[in-house]
C-alpha cells in the first residue's frame, strides 16, 4: 500500500508517517524497486496503533521506547507490559480528571440554562403587565 493510500486510510499526512517512521514509532517500511514506501498489512496495524495511542495522549517518547521494546524480541515482553501498565494509570488518572470538569462543566451550563430562563419569564411577564 503506498503512502498516499495509508495517509488516507488514517487520516495521516504523509508527512506525519513519514516522520514516525523516521523517529522509531513504526517499524522501518519496505520499499519497493523504486525505492518508493509499500506498506503492509503489518505496518498499517503499528500505523492504526500509534494513531490510537497518540489519540488518547501518550507521549512520543513513551511510544518510541515501547516500539524499540519490541523489536528487541519476546525478553522484554515483562517491560513493556510494566510500560503499559504505567501509562494506563497515568490514563486512567487523566480520564478523571476530565470527568471532573465535565461535571463542572455541565453544572455551569445548567446554570446558564436556568439564568436564560428566569430572564426569559421575567421578558414574558413584563409583556403581559
Amino acid at each position: 500500500m503506498l503512502i498516499a493510500e495509508v495517509s488516507a486510510k488514517f487520516e495521516l499526512s504523509p508527512d506525519t508517517l513519514r516522520y514516525y517512521e523516521r523517529v522509531g514509532l513504526i517499524p522501518r517500511v519496505n520499499r519497493n524497486k523504486s525505492g518508493i514506501r509499500d506498506y503492509t498489512e503489518e505496518d498499517c496495524r503499528w500505523v492504526e496503533y500509534i494513531k490510537c495511542m497518540r489519540g488518547v495522549g501518550l507521549p512520543i517518547e513513551i511510544l518510541i521506547e515501547y516500539v524499540a521494546l519490541y523489536q528487541q524480541g519476546d525478553e522484554t515482553i515483562g517491560t513493556r507490559k510494566e510500560l503499559l501498565i504505567e501509562q494506563h494509570k497515568l490514563l486512567a488518572k487523566k480520564m478523571e480528571e476530565m470527568k471532573k470538569g465535565l461535571e463542572r462543566m455541565d453544572d455551569k451550563i445548567a446554570r446558564y440554562e436556568q439564568t436564560i430562563l428566569n430572564k426569559e419569564k421575567m421578558l414574558s411577564r413584563s409583556k403581559t403587565q
